[in-house]
């Protein structure tokens, strides 16, 4: 029985293996195999083709290879997207200050005012006189007023699309802060980057250029809600040159081709040929929401009123609301 067994193991050895040309694998029985079980030989011989699984096997890994590159590039796209379009986590001002400018470049960290670590959720500082340095505005919401899109609509604060790099926010604003014995404060901006070009674009399509400033702001009331008026210089300047050549210093004084003493002074080109310069007030009021006396910090929100560009005085400006965040650092 082990002898039969034996040979029998020895017949199953496949006779030839070989891979012809065309990748065919032939696999030839055995007559003695046959006999030694007792069946009849095969007429035909079991023939195993590679050649339709080797391209199915191929196709398969080409569709993986796809599917494996286009999960890794959607996955890149979301973070991408994520990192892009999200707001980064408000940071304190030692946080800020403690890293490098590739650490913060492209985070818009850069273009965020601080927040606080703890605090109270309150005005808490005594009586006195104070300089307030590192003011920070930060608006996050721009609306103008305008006629609405529907016929007949009136005028009313719409929603805008800025249209303005990550570069609108006012910092490193300073000046003198009084507390008095009342409860009342006062602040009077003297220095700092406290003017910023912005232009944002209305649902209809019309874009609305402003000066984001605080110039010469005087702000005086409770800590819950005081503001007053600052001065909105010319968003540009009296040597600015329209396409025509006129400015307010330099230039032209009419457009060449309309000769002084004709169509050149008609009222409704006088307002093109004269470039007026001059500045224009706003409106604004802080609110504190949290303080912290041991570090000196302050945060609250405010809310800013103030015309649009005049186009050197061709244009009649707009209003233009401005809502955001507020940080500032308080000496005595």
């Amino acid at each position: 029985m082990a002898a039969s067994l034996q040979a029998a193991a020895t017949l199953m050895q496949p006779t030839k293996l070989g891979v012809p040309a065309r990748n065919t694998l032939q696999l030839r029985s055995s007559q003695g195999l046959c006999k030694a079980f007792g069946l009849e030989p095969a007429s035909s011989r079991f023939t195993c083709s590679l050649q339709a699984d080797l391209k199915d096997l191929a196709h398969k890994c080409v569709d993986a290879t796809k599917i494996a590159g286009f999960a890794l590039a959607t996955s890149a796209l979301i973070v991408s997207g994520a990192s892009a379009e999200g707001v980064p986590k408000r940071l304190t001002y030692d946080e800020i200050q403690s890293k490098t400018y590739m650490e913060v470049k492209g985070t818009g960290t850069a273009n965020q005012c601080p927040t606080i670590d703890g605090g109270v959720d309150s005005f808490a500082f005594k009586s006195g006189k104070y300089q307030m340095k590192k003011l920070c505005l930060e608006p996050t919401s721009f609306t103008v007023k305008a006629e609405g899109v529907s016929k007949n609509a009136p005028p009313e604060f719409q929603n805008t699309k800025l249209m303005t790099r990550l570069t609108y926010t006012l910092d490193e604003i300073e000046g003198p802060f009084e507390v008095s014995t009342d409860g009342t404060v006062k602040f009077e901006e003297k220095d700092g980057i406290d003017y910023a070009a912005v232009t944002v674009q209305l649902p209809g399509g019309e874009r609305v250029p402003f000066l984001f400033t605080v110039k010469q702001l005087v702000a005086t009331g409770k800590p819950e809600s005081f503001g007053g008026p600052f001065l909105v210089p010319s968003y540009r300047g009296s040597s600015f040159l329209d396409p025509k050549g006129r400015g307010g210093s330099t230039g032209y004084d009419n457009a060449v081709a309309l000769p002084a003493g004709g169509r050149g002074d008609e009222e409704e080109l006088k307002k093109e040929n004269i470039k007026d310069t001059s500045s224009s007030t706003g409106k604004i009021t802080l609110s504190v929401t949290k303080s912290k006396p041991e570090t000196g910090e302050v945060i609250g929100v405010f809310e800013s009123v103030q015309p649009s560009d005049t186009d050197l005085g061709a244009k009649v400006p707009k209003d233009v609301k401005i809502q955001g965040f507020w940080y500032a650092q308080l000496e005595s």
